[in-house]
């Protein structure tokens, strides 16, 4: 079974963000927008309420985080994903080891670039058009974070919450 690990943005944000997913985002009926502080990663289903377990600890021991978005970004030229990024702080970086220094289901592949994806699985001209456009129109917005989601994948591809952890609450 997949599982995850992200944070969801308040609904408002959560708008703002599908007004392009809409459009530009292949994946945009399989999970809303959030930020994702551990990559996929494979268990048994058995193994379910150890890792919910993990997360509880891990949420207990973080406070919640300022989230600012200053700008529409990149990760050109390896993939043509665009997105609104996230500003990395400390409390952040700190979640994001937390579960990924490789007792917790192994260690990230990619460095850690906190970000809100917009657009993927366009042609080449298809994402210089839309990056050149969304770059344009800008983004400002701070707003505070305070829970972690674990989820889980079903067959069709689609990412379902299992449970929600407050940040700071014991």
């Amino acid at each position: 079974m997949k599982f995850g690990v992200a944070m969801f943005p308040s609904k408002e944000l959560q708008d703002k963000v599908n007004q392009y997913r809409k459009r530009y985002d292949a994946h945009y009926a399989l999970i809303p927008p959030h930020i994702t502080i551990k990559d996929r990663f494979e268990a048994d289903e058995s193994e379910k309420d150890e890792i919910a377990k993990y997360l509880k600890e891990v949420a207990k021991k973080h406070q919640p985080t300022e989230i600012e978005i200053k700008k529409v970004s990149s990760f050109s030229p390896n993939s043509l994903v665009i997105y609104f990024k996230v500003e990395k702080n400390e409390e952040l970086q700190s979640l994001h080891d937390a579960l990924n220094s490789g007792d917790f289901y192994g260690e990230n592949k990619h460095p850690f670039v906190p970000h809100l994806t917009i657009a993927q699985g366009q042609t080449t001209q298809e994402y210089e058009d839309i990056f050149g456009h969304l770059s344009m129109i800008g983004i400002q917005h701070k707003e505070t974070l305070d829970r972690i989601s674990l989820l889980y994948q079903l067959e069709n591809g689609v990412w379902q919450v299992y449970e929600t952890y407050r940040l700071g609450e014991g």
